[in-house]
């Protein structure tokens, strides 16, 4: 594995010093408007960002980070076009890119901007490392750098299975995210050879949520025998009927059908979903309950209470670095999506000492480590990435399971 931080060098993983290590770049960094004439043709990189429209101050963070991996002889080959924020500006700029003999695409932003861009790049056999995090877009040749639902949930599925727990369900909201997540349990939990989850789609409403929750935890059925237990008792009519009713209440009911559950809510309707697992007795230690890496942030997880919750994220101590450079450099904290941009030239630059962008070079097996982590792209546009395990405890989230230093370790 090679790294691609640094602006001054290429490191191989397996030297001694940490895969996070900066060195501080001698030159300033240079961005070029238009197509710059020093890189021969297919040995240069366009990155394409929203310098104009709604998005230019992210589309300035872009090229901020991405001309800090190529400070110095790296600089040359970088060519910034404007996407001004549009699908078709985005197409129009890939094209102006590979007649001017760009040999890799780093952006465009969107996934609408992606989708244009992908058809001429991959009809000129160009690369794109564009940096959504929508699934769709993945495709041989597009590589999405977002952090994605197939990457959280395939790490928490072999963290729960490495615990020798294999039966996973989930309750989702019946959204795009929602459907992706539902299909990133269905893909990892075949791939680790683990029984079908059983998931189920709620609208919103707190009726729609509980008749959700209740159904799929199969509380009727687990229930159901005590309470008819209990309602024979009473009907004994006696002091011996109600104190054995008594005990009877005080039973624990059988444990749900799964060991972890996975949800995607956020907010309010989070805290309703909260709220009405215990209710159903599906929390920990009887069932692990998993969610996105959105609840590392604590606005995201609101007032819901999830003690003993899971999710899987970058470790932030592995962007520390990057946020470090990227302030000293005068651009004051780095803002979401320019370590995607900083990855992606710093891939950019470790191959072009290496031979080149082709489709196998960028899909090496060994990988790359970045900012947030270490990261492979496959042959089939999707992207492998070292997350932490957090687990969700008084006071805040704590890693439970560091981020992998290597991209063959398991639930990658």
């Amino acid at each position: 594995m090679t790294s691609v931080l640094g602006g001054g060098g290429v490191r191989p993983a397996s030297q001694n010093a940490p895969p996070n290590v900066f060195t501080a770049p001698s030159t300033n960094a240079t961005s070029v408007d238009g197509l710059s004439a020093t890189a021969p043709p297919g040995r240069r990189v366009a990155l394409l960002a929203p310098l104009s429209g709604p998005n230019a101050e992210r589309g300035a963070a872009l090229v901020r980070a991405a001309g800090l991996a190529l400070k110095g002889d790296g600089a040359s080959m970088l060519d910034v076009l404007d996407t001004k924020g549009t699908a078709e500006g985005a197409a129009a700029a890939a094209m102006t890119a590979i007649a001017g003999g760009a040999g890799l695409i780093l952006g465009p932003l969107t996934a609408g901007e992606t989708a244009a861009v992908a058809g001429p790049a991959r009809a000129a056999g160009v690369g794109v490392l564009p940096f959504t995090s929508d699934p769709a877009q993945a495709q041989t040749g597009v590589w999405p750098l977002g952090i994605m639902p197939a990457q959280q949930v395939r790490r928490m599925v072999a963290a729960v299975m490495a615990q020798g727990k294999n039966r996973f369900a989930a309750v989702l909201p019946d959204s795009d995210f929602g459907r992706a997540m539902a299909t990133a349990l269905q893909q990892a939990t075949s791939s680790a050879g683990a029984p079908d989850p059983v998931i189920a789609f709620h609208t919103g409403g707190t009726s729609s949520i509980n008749g959700t929750i209740r159904s799929i935890s199969g509380y009727a059925n687990r229930r159901g025998p005590v309470d008819g237990q209990i309602r024979t008792a009473r009907a004994l009519g006696t002091a011996d009927g109600r104190r054995q009713a008594a005990q009877l209440a005080k039973s624990p009911i059988p444990p749900p059908p799964f060991d972890a559950i996975l949800l995607a809510d956020s907010g309010d309707r989070l805290s309703t979903v909260a709220s009405l697992l215990p209710y159903y007795d599906l929390d920990p230690p009887a069932v692990r309950v998993l969610g996105p890496a959105l609840w590392g942030v604590a606005t995201a997880r609101g007032d819901a209470a999830l003690p003993g919750a899971w999710y899987a994220a970058p470790d932030p101590a592995s962007r520390a670095n990057f946020d470090a450079l990227y302030q000293a450099d005068g651009g004051g904290p780095a803002p979401g999506l320019s370590d995607f941009a900083y990855d992606a030239a710093g891939i950019a630059r470790v191959l072009a000492r290496q031979g080149g962008f082709s489709y196998a070079a960028l899909a090496r097996p060994d990988g790359f480590s970045g900012v947030d982590g270490v990261l492979a792209l496959q042959p089939d546009g999707t992207v492998r990435r070292g997350l932490a395990v957090f687990e969700l405890q008084r006071g805040g989230a704590v890693i439970i399971e560091p981020a992998p230093d290597t991209i063959t370790a398991p639930g990658l």
